[in-house]
């Protein structure tokens, strides 16, 4: 959705920056200028924000981005810009589902089996090390770029792809390495859609891991209603 955003926002022919986190090693061209990498924390934010005298500030990270977030909401805060989110809604269970809802990635390793479970772990390659506490298992990993060194897990392949991904592709991939368990986090959106509709297909337990808590906000589900909102506030300088 950040994409469709900087696309029509740049149709509107507003000033704008796009900010990548830089965690991608190739992140998606952008029609807006782009900057890479963290503000350094809250206090940086609110530097960034007066330096550059931005006047809106549209929250677009994953949503398990939650420190990003955070820091967003307050420097708005303390700096006035004002602030929206854009984020997409949270996957909702369909009949046929079988989903384990956990709070946080070390409970999602606590309902794994402690042996001889094939695992797609579908949450990139941030929060890994926490399921070498069972490494009678396998993990099979899809990650958009390569790991930088040795993998965290002994019992790991690791796929490199980007997706949007579809039901075929995924059916497919859960088959060849005969995987019975899947753990995602609850992102929403229909990019990555297609594995938990795989695994309903087949029947697989879903290890779903809830988004975590974010200060109050404005928040709005699709691109057209971000853009009604910046109309409606006038806006001159956004990021």
């Amino acid at each position: 959705m950040a994409d469709t955003l900087a696309q029509d926002w740049t149709g509107a022919g507003r000033d704008a920056v796009f900010s990548y986190a830089g965690r991608t090693a190739r992140p998606a061209q952008q029609p807006l200028p782009l900057r890479l990498g963290g503000f350094g924390g809250m206090a940086g934010l609110v530097d960034y924000i007066q330096r550059n005298a931005v006047t809106h500030v549209i929250d677009a990270t994953h949503p398990f981005a939650a420190q990003m977030s955070r820091n967003a909401v307050a420097a708005c805060a303390q700096s006035g810009a004002a602030y929206c989110a854009l984020q997409r809604p949270s996957w909702q269970a369909k009949t046929g589902d079988n989903w384990h809802h956990v709070a946080d990635i070390d409970s999602a390793v606590a309902v794994l089996p402690d042996t001889g479970a094939r695992v797609f772990l579908a949450i990139g390659k941030q929060t890994l090390q926490p399921f070498a506490a069972k490494p009678q298992n396998l993990y099979l990993l899809r990650l958009v770029d390569p790991p930088d060194g040795d993998l965290p897990l002994p019992n790991a392949t690791a796929i490199i792809a980007r997706g949007p991904f579809d039901l075929a592709g995924d059916l497919a991939l859960l088959r060849q390495h005969a995987i019975t368990h899947v753990v995602a986090k609850n992102a929403g959106g229909s990019g990555a859609e297609a594995k938990l509709a795989a695994a309903r297909q087949l029947q697989l337990p879903v290890v779903l891991i809830d988004r975590p808590q974010v200060p109050a906000r404005t928040t709005f589900a699709t691109v057209a209603e971000v853009m009604d909102w910046l109309r409606r506030h006038s806006t001159e300088r956004g990021v």
